[in-house]
């Protein structure tokens, strides 16, 4: 059994974002476009088709419904399966206006969330 580390719960959302890999020295290094698998307060998982380094910072665009928003961020975890890179970024800097925006994406999918679970209940087995 796993513990769980997250401090956010990241809902399951495919959103559209491009990245510029910053450098230990603060230099701009690969810029490319990614998706998002999963979006929390406090960070989110993104697809790219290259591996990305543990460790690396990265400045993020993120589209979030109609609105962009800027959020700077560490690469915390990394994994390649069948091609397909993925990669865990933890959010360090969020100004505040973009910060309101990602909480309020975020309590709109728990509340549609709670919405469909209590319209739709997943039924007992074993009755």
């Amino acid at each position: 059994m796993t513990t769980e580390r997250r401090q956010y719960i990241r809902p399951e959302s495919l959103n559209l974002l491009d990245y510029l890999v910053v450098d230990e020295q603060g230099r701009p290094s690969d810029y490319s476009m990614a998706r998002t698998l999963n979006v929390s307060k406090g960070g989110i998982l993104m697809e790219t088709h290259i591996p990305l380094p543990k460790g690396q910072q990265v400045m993020i665009t993120l589209g979030l419904k109609d609105q962009l928003i800027d959020v700077m961020g560490r690469i915390v975890y990394s994994a390649s399966d069948s091609g397909r890179h993925h990669s865990g970024i933890e959010f360090f800097h969020v100004s505040d206006n973009d910060k309101r925006v990602l909480d309020d994406y975020v309590a709109a999918f728990h509340r549609q969330h709670a919405h469909d679970i209590a319209t739709h209940p997943m039924p007992i087995s074993g009755s």
